[in-house]
């Protein structure tokens, strides 16, 4: 049976250009598994969380919206597969202190989307800042930064 993630670049991801791989595509994926976590952490995944998570996608990763949906759809199904752990260790092992600082802020941009910060929405967020090795006061920054941004 062939790799999903596999099955997923071969068949809708655009062909590898200007250096990017396959690998870039599953750090793509990591990082959507990882906002989807955050966006169920309250068990709930609300309207404006699913809205902010396409954007981002969308946005952030240059990708048409059939591409942007398939790989939520991968990402949704991948989150149940593995743990943050997993998807932390690609982005941590993969993105410099910048990329991880913009992750950061699209992920406090997601907590706050809703209106309302669930107690574990900040503790799983902290987590996974911790994981990618990004300290408390980078943290605060990208709060910070978020806030500004949906004002």
């Amino acid at each position: 049976m062939q790799d999903p993630f596999e099955s997923f670049f071969s068949s809708r991801m655009r062909p590898v250009k200007n250096g990017e791989d396959r690998r870039t595509e599953a750090v793509r994926v990591a990082a959507c598994a990882l906002l989807l976590e955050l966006a169920y952490a309250d068990d709930e995944f609300s309207e404006a969380e699913r809205v902010h998570v396409e954007a981002v996608m969308r946005r952030h990763f240059a990708l048409d919206e059939a591409t942007a949906l398939a790989m939520i759809e991968l990402a949704e199904s991948a989150r149940t597969q593995h743990g943050v752990q997993r998807f932390a260790a690609l982005i941590r092992d993969n993105y410099d202190l910048g990329q991880k600082m913009l992750l950061a802020e699209i992920m406090w941009g997601l907590v706050l989307a809703d209106g309302a910060i669930a107690r574990h929405e900040a503790h799983l967020l902290r987590r996974i800042a911790s994981l990618l090795d990004l300290e408390a006061g980078y943290l605060a920054t990208a709060r910070s930064n978020a806030k500004e941004t949906l004002h």
